[in-house]
């Protein structure tokens, strides 16, 4: 959003707060700022999507440039923020803008430069889809996947896969390792974990150092405990899959979750 200036004041209105206070150019640091209005509290207590442009940017920049001691001007990150939004025309600008020309700015030298191209190439290959694991169609996928982070362990080892409701994957997380004495150990842990990322289904995995992928009556036991768990806080079990040396066995595709449910 641009932004009529006068040749004296710089104004930090934010969308978020339209009824802020102006702030004079290069008046003073962000850390002089109060705590409820600096970029990264506020991004921390209230979300980024309440940011302006210049405030996120401003907390990639992280500091700004010249000094405010002794009298000398210098240039908040904030105010180090406008100012490149306004030369480069706005976040597009910035982004096509060569690292070369993003050096020519005042007060940002190869350390901030690198930090805003990772950032903008971070927002891309998210938005693109190549921040995502591979593909978990199958059983026989998810097991090919951990196969290799589960050969030469001696003890068995809980993982799991976490979905959101399109069954795009938002975690892969390691929940223990070790023969476990109790099935509700883990399944705390699972259903504690897909809370915080906000998913809407799960997917189990545990090997079998034996090799032997056939479930035991305690792999029953945890299946049919995390079916509940996940009924009650409204989350999909997908599948259990177990992982052998050559070979894995699924609840899914054994019908087994069929089973259990008729008994829940």
């Amino acid at each position: 959003m641009r932004t009529r200036l006068s040749k004296e004041k710089l104004p930090r209105k934010r969308p978020s707060a339209p009824q802020g206070p102006e702030r004079a150019l290069c008046a003073e640091p962000i850390k002089s700022w109060p705590a409820k209005e600096r970029p990264r509290e506020r991004l921390l207590a209230d979300g980024p999507a309440k940011l302006s442009d210049a405030e996120l940017l401003a907390v990639i920049l992280r500091v700004g440039s010249g000094s405010f001691q002794g009298g000398v001007s210098g240039k908040s990150a904030y105010d180090l923020a406008l100012s490149l939004l306004k030369e480069f025309r706005g976040l597009g600008g910035i982004d096509r803008a060569h690292s070369e020309e993003l050096r020519k700015a005042p007060g940002l030298g190869p350390a901030k430069v690198a930090q805003i191209k990772a950032a903008f190439e971070l927002g891309k290959r998210l938005c693109a889809g190549r921040l995502t694991a591979p593909g978990f169609a199958s059983s026989t996928a998810v097991a090919g996947h951990f196969r290799p982070l589960f050969t030469g362990r001696r003890q068995e080892s809980v993982c799991a896969l976490f979905l959101d409701g399109q069954n795009r994957l938002l975690g892969e997380r390691e929940i223990t390792e070790g023969t476990p004495t109790q099935a509700t150990l883990y399944v705390r842990r699972v259903i504690e974990e897909a809370l915080r990322l906000s998913a809407a289904a799960v997917v189990l995995v545990h090997n079998h150092p034996s090799g032997n992928p056939e479930p035991s009556a305690g792999d029953d036991e945890t299946t049919r405990h995390l079916l509940q768990a996940c009924a009650v806080v409204g989350l999909v079990l997908q599948d259990h899959v177990i992982v052998g040396q050559s070979d894995h066995y699924s609840y899914s595709d054994s019908g087994r979750f069929e089973e259990f449910a008729e008994k829940l």
